[in-house]
């Protein structure tokens, strides 16, 4: 893929757009259902938008408390606050086609500018294990295995650190 040309605050109109992105099983955990409260999500200043050199909505990156899973908490992996909360998400069209190495690596070069000399924590499902090969590339590590309720189903997740 391209050099990422822009990293930008969240707006609405990209918000609408990712809100409405559907992604195939078993990865439809990420889908959004387009609502409002999906749109206020996006909005709320942990999110940038990613575009490509021509321009197009590629994706998206998230920091802090949006980058969350509500069972994390109960496993207690967000009590290092040392670390950074990181998450992000492709355009659905292009995922699977060996692109997300350069996606992630450009995300962390967002966060290690945004949140200097701190490490990053990321959680993902324990089933996408193309991810996590992914994550693992770029210097990522797993630690920890939970559990999280996710559209009323139990959902294991895997917390990856990179140290800073």
């Amino acid at each position: 893929m391209e050099a990422m040309k822009r990293l930008n605050r969240m707006n609405r109109e990209d918000a609408a757009i990712i809100a409405e992105w559907q992604y195939s099983e078993p990865y439809d955990l990420y889908s959004m259902d387009g609502s409002e409260e999906n749109i206020a999500d996006l909005i709320n200043g942990d999110y940038v938008s990613a575009r490509d050199e021509e321009g197009n909505l590629i994706g998206f990156y998230c920091t802090g408390i949006s980058a969350r899973v509500p069972g994390g908490y109960e496993a207690g992996i967000y009590e290092d606050d040392s670390l950074i909360d990181f998450g992000l998400g492709m355009k659905p069209e292009l995922t699977g086609q060996g692109r997300g190495t350069h996606f992630v690596e450009e995300g962390m070069a967002y966060a290690r500018t945004a949140f200097p000399d701190r490490g990053t924590r990321l959680v993902v499902a324990a089933f996408n294990l193309r991810a996590i090969r992914t994550y693992e590339k770029v210097g990522f590590r797993q630690t920890f295995i939970f559990t999280s309720p996710i559209n009323g189903h139990e959902t294991d997740f895997v917390c990856m650190i990179k140290e800073a």
